[in-house]
């Protein structure tokens, strides 16, 4: 009770979000889930992702910076898999946040990703758990 049910984000081009978040989510063990002509979905536990390319959209563009949604934040099972994430992201149309300090870039002893897709929607990848 009181967990996400879906996170539905709007995106201007489903293929970049299918190839970009459907390589990400598989990677941290989101499954497929639904598939329609302008969505798509992954699973994890009872909560669902959703992508979607809708009619109903205007053409304003996403802007991490403004109001609104800035990042979805995901747990990484250690390290090493935010280290490999991060080292394969690129190859998935991600570009890498904050180099200069990563993977500090949340603080010290915040050891995450901070990646960016081709449509300016941010996830982080973080390392064990959030303390504090």
């Amino acid at each position: 009770m009181g967990g996400f049910h879906h996170v539905e984000l709007w995106v201007p081009d489903l293929r970049r979000a299918r190839e970009s978040w459907g390589w990400l989510l598989g990677e941290l063990g989101w499954e497929p889930f639904q598939d329609w002509k302008s969505g798509v979905s992954w699973r994890h536990g009872e909560a669902y992702l959703v992508m979607e390319r809708s009619t109903d959209m205007t053409d304003c563009g996403h802007n991490r910076l403004r109001p609104g949604l800035n990042h979805l934040a995901f747990h990484a099972e250690d390290t090493d898999t935010v280290d490999r994430l991060t080292e394969n992201a690129p190859k998935y149309g991600w570009e890498l946040l904050y180099a200069d300090r990563h993977p500090f870039a949340g603080g010290p002893g915040h050891y995450a990703a901070y990646i960016a897709d081709r449509d300016g929607f941010e996830a982080e990848l973080v390392a064990g758990r959030v303390l504090g």
